[in-house]
C-alpha cells in the first residue's frame, strides 16, 4: 500500500475532507477525475501545484477506505 501521508483531514479546510497535502483538492475531487477518464498528466497540468505522487496517494486511500468495514456497537 503506498503510505497515506499525504492525505491530510483539517476541519478548517474543505470541512474536514481528506484532502492533498493540507490544500484544497480532495480525495474525492481526484477520485472523480479519474473516474471521469482524466489522466495523471491532465490532472497535474490543471492542477500544476499538485505532485505526481498525489494521484496514487489519493486513489490508494480512497481504495482503503472503501474497504473499511462499519461494525454495529451492541448495547448490553
Amino acid at each position: 500500500m503506498i503510505p497515506l501521508d499525504r492525505i491530510t483531514h483539517d476541519p478548517q479546510v474543505m470541512g474536514g475532507k481528506p484532502c492533498i497535502r493540507g490544500m484544497r483538492v480532495t480525495v474525492g475531487t481526484i477520485v472523480g477525475l479519474i473516474a471521469s477518464g482524466a489522466t495523471t498528466e491532465e490532472i497535474l497540468a490543471d492542477y500544476p501545484y499538485l505532485e505526481t505522487a498525489d494521484i496514487p496517494a489519493a486513489l490508494s486511500y480512497a481504495a482503503w477506505r472503501a474497504e473499511e468495514v462499519e461494525v454495529p456497537l451492541v448495547r448490553s
